[in-house]
């Protein structure tokens, strides 16, 4: 994939939070079969196989003033054996290791996983209390929250390899006994959904009002599959609903993930790779429109990177959501690029 001219980097000095980026190592793992590796899911992350430590630092010493990171569960590094609900713990194990790198200093100041969001299976009910115990134990004072995703789309055509799960996770009763162990514990909950499904993130943020809710890549607007070519026709009823789960305090949400193959915007694998300013342009109603329902201080810009390098480079993302936020006051900026994201992860940053 070509790349987009080098941009100058907008405002260096502005400090920058990434609330939510990846960690792997996939290149040993197994080939997809012919009819999942054409997905562009997985065409837009051919050149992410590996996607440690040297990958991220070389990313955020781009040129923006990243001074810290936010860890999202993505699978990596599970244990190979022990109890199946305990295997995720490993994930934790590995990313605590390399927060511990990084704030070690050797790899200069940017504090890598200063949180650190992993996944513990809510449909255990009851029984996941000491999963999530395990993994405050494993985080080393940085596990601040899981995540279960509840994306879902008949046409399996949209999620590609990613089609994971059945409808209605949120909604479920074994789920939801899960997930009251959230809130007793100081804990966080990233919800990724799709677009049709918002209803079930904004009644479960009804049920739960003591549990802070990150809404992961806006919600994730679809533009593939059968939903290809339209964005601008739901764009009302995905407004409707966001404008609904601002209603409830606790719920934040990540400003990003739109350069997703999902949501398939002209930018996406596109030759050449599209400015900071086309990007800007095409996500502009949506990022306007949940800055204005929530507020800058329930909004936090997200890079969800290597994912999001269908679109563009780390830097280029960056320059995008400063493009965004041009008119926000300092105060607002600090929020979105940094004070939310610090003060919901409740990150220990100097």
């Amino acid at each position: 994939m070509s790349q987009a001219a080098t941009e100058t980097i907008l405002e260096p000095d502005l400090p920058i939070v990434d609330p939510h980026h990846h960690l792997w190592d996939r290149r040993t793992a197994p080939q997809p079969p012919p009819e999942v590796a054409s997905h562009p899911f997985l065409i837009a992350i051919r050149d992410a196989r590996r996607y440690l430590l040297d990958e991220l630092l070389a990313d955020t010493g781009g040129g923006h003033n990243v001074v810290a990171t936010v860890f999202v569960e993505c699978g990596a590094f599970y244990k190979a054996d022990g109890p199946v609900e305990y295997r995720g713990v490993g994930e934790t194990e590995f990313v605590n290791g390399v927060a511990a790198m990084s704030a070690s200093g050797v790899y200069g100041p940017m504090r890598a996983c200063a949180g650190i969001v992993s996944r513990a299976d809510l449909m255990l009910g009851d029984a996941v209390a000491p999963v999530l115990e395990a993994h405050v134990r494993a985080g080393g004072g940085r596990f601040r929250g899981i995540r279960n995703s509840a994306s879902f789309e008949a046409d399996t055509a949209v999620l590609g390899p990613l089609n994971r799960v059945e409808a209605g996770l949120y909604l479920s009763g074994p789920f939801r006994k899960g997930f009251k162990h959230l809130a007793k514990m100081d804990l966080s909950f990233d919800a990724w959904l799709l677009e049709p499904q918002l209803p079930d993130v904004i009644d479960l943020a009804r049920a739960f009002p003591d549990t802070t809710i990150v809404l992961d890549h806006v919600g994730t607007p679809l533009g593939r599959g059968s939903f290809e070519g339209r964005l601008e026709e739901r764009f009302p009823i995905w407004r409707a609903n966001m404008l609904e789960l601002a209603k409830s305090p606790k719920v934040v949400v990540k400003l990003g993930g739109l350069a997703m193959a999902f949501c398939n915007f002209p930018s996406f694998l596109a030759e050449p790779r599209a400015a900071s300013s086309q990007l800007a342009d095409e996500w502009r109603p949506y990022i306007e429109t949940c800055i204005e329902a929530f507020g800058a201080e329930r909004c936090m810009f997200e890079s969800n990177f290597p994912v999001d390098m269908g679109s563009c480079s780390y830097a280029t993302l960056w320059n995008a959501f400063k493009h965004l936020a041009k008119g926000a006051s300092a105060d607002e900026k600090t929020a979105l690029f940094s004070g939310t994201a610090s003060k919901v992860y409740r990150l220990e940053l100097a």
